[in-house]
């Protein structure tokens, strides 16, 4: 079983930036897509970036742009890094699994990030 641990979170200003890292207890390099994930407080938990071992990155709209995902899979560590960070950023952000991958590994506690405006 793979575990996941989520760091880098905090409390930033508007405009600021932070990097996320994801660090898996085990191989990742065969797992074809990873994505970092975030869940806003009264909101549902949305994919807002992800990679594949090999081939382009998505990103969602609402931080296309701003946010870039890159992986190491030597390392066994997923990382995002964010940019003119928003206050709608603000959330618990997880990493797990992506699509068209149709299964999850446990997900871990999540790292939180505050952006105020």
């Amino acid at each position: 079983q793979v575990n996941l641990v989520e760091s880098g979170g905090g409390l930033v200003q508007a405009g600021g930036s932070l990097r996320l890292s994801c660090a898996a207890s085990a191989r990742i390099s065969s797992i074809s897509a990873m994505g970092w994930y975030r869940q806003a407080p009264g909101k549902q938990r949305e994919l807002v970036a992800a990679i594949p071992s090999g081939g382009s990155t998505n990103y969602a709209d609402s931080v296309k742009g701003r946010f870039t995902i890159s992986r190491d899979n030597a390392q066994n560590t997923v990382y995002l890094q964010m940019n003119s960070l928003k206050a709608e950023d603000t959330a618990v952000y997880y990493c797990n699994t992506a699509p068209p991958l149709g299964w999850a590994l446990p997900w871990g506690q999540g790292t939180q990030v505050t952006v105020s405006s």
